[in-house]
């Protein structure tokens, strides 16, 4: 039996897919409040639980031998400090315990590529890079490092764990509209589009899912993998969008100090409204910094693979007006 945290989100609903078409047995550990939208057709097992209960951990392990921990918190904006470092770091301590106490056999562990020091130009991101564990450029770049500290050393007390360190997901199956999701479709719109100078690093959602199923195979105890996909500037982006929408819009692209001037208000007016944030100082710093990242380790040794980033926009739309998309 395999349980995976995190089954609803993005990530998650497309690994329970492909290990459902190898034939696993999964069981998907849910909060009572999930939408289970995602999984819904699916022959998969649902427990409720939450990694902040650890009896609710324990009894989500029983009878499993393998753990994907995908369930954390994403926040760009102001205010979820706390949740997330509940959820980031004494979530994930509470994991790995219970993974220890039911002798599960193999534990995958997700965390982010921010999970790394930021370097600057010139410098290409590998696992050799250090942690954020100080000076870190935001709350969740520090949450993730620290979470991801918590399950090396559970290592070094004899959990057999790995953990994957993904660039920003994008791709199909995205069932919650992901805000960066939602930011890539809003390019396949006609009309005038305002965009923000900047680049990073691309990956499909189901080059993820697999890289987590080579890293269970293959992935060394202790050892961490960076699963990266296609550098991009996001005018770059916004052109394979148009692409593959087949449109062609016009654009203006603000310059940065604007865009930083800008985006230190909103933040302010999105939480007022209660809304998700476009944009923010902090995902603006992160288009803006280096974003050079090396997946190189992840396949020489696990085999990992990315497909181009233009066949993932096109997937993403298709998938989006209606059409069923191979979750492999």
């Amino acid at each position: 039996m395999i349980l995976v945290t995190g089954a609803t989100g993005h990530v998650g609903n497309v690994l329970v897919r492909q290990l459902l078409a190898k034939g696993e047995q999964v069981r998907a550990m849910v909060l009572p409040s999930d939408d289970l939208t995602s999984l819904a057709g699916l022959e998969v097992e649902t427990i409720p639980g939450n990694v902040l209960d650890p009896d609710s951990l324990d009894r989500a392990m029983e009878g499993v031998d393998t753990v994907y921990h995908l369930a954390g918190i994403i926040s760009i904006a102001p205010g979820d400090e706390d949740l997330m470092w509940r959820v980031n770091v004494e979530g994930v301590r509470n994991v790995a315990a219970a993974a220890m106490r039911a002798k599960v056999k193999r534990v995958v562990h997700v965390s982010s590529i921010h999970a790394f020091k930021r370097m600057p130009d010139g410098v290409v991101v590998d696992e050799r890079i250090p942690l954020a564990l100080d000076n870190p450029a935001g709350t969740y770049d520090h949450t993730k490092a620290l979470g991801t500290l918590a399950m090396l050393e559970a290592a070094k007390m004899g959990l057999n764990v790995s953990v994957v360190c993904p660039t920003a997901i994008i791709g199909p199956y995205d069932y919650r509209g992901s805000l960066l999701g939602t930011a890539l479709l809003s390019f396949a719109r006609r009309g005038l589009h305002w965009l923000v100078p900047g680049a990073y690093d691309f990956v499909d959602v189901r080059d993820i899912a697999n890289g987590l199923i080579l890293t269970k195979e293959r992935g060394q105890p202790g050892e961490i993998y960076i699963l990266a996909g296609t550098y991009a500037t996001l005018p770059q982006v916004e052109d394979m969008v148009q692409r593959a929408a087949g449109i062609r819009a016009a654009r203006v692209i603000l310059p940065w100090n604007l865009a930083m001037a800008a985006a230190r208000v909103l933040q302010h007016l999105y939480r007022a409204l209660r809304a998700k944030p476009q944009f923010t100082p902090y995902s603006l710093r992160t288009l803006r910094e280096n974003a050079r990242f090396s997946g190189a380790k992840a396949e020489r040794e696990l085999g990992y693979q990315r497909r181009p980033l233009l066949q993932t926009l096109r997937d993403l739309i298709t998938w989006r007006r209606g059409t069923q998309i191979p979750a492999v």
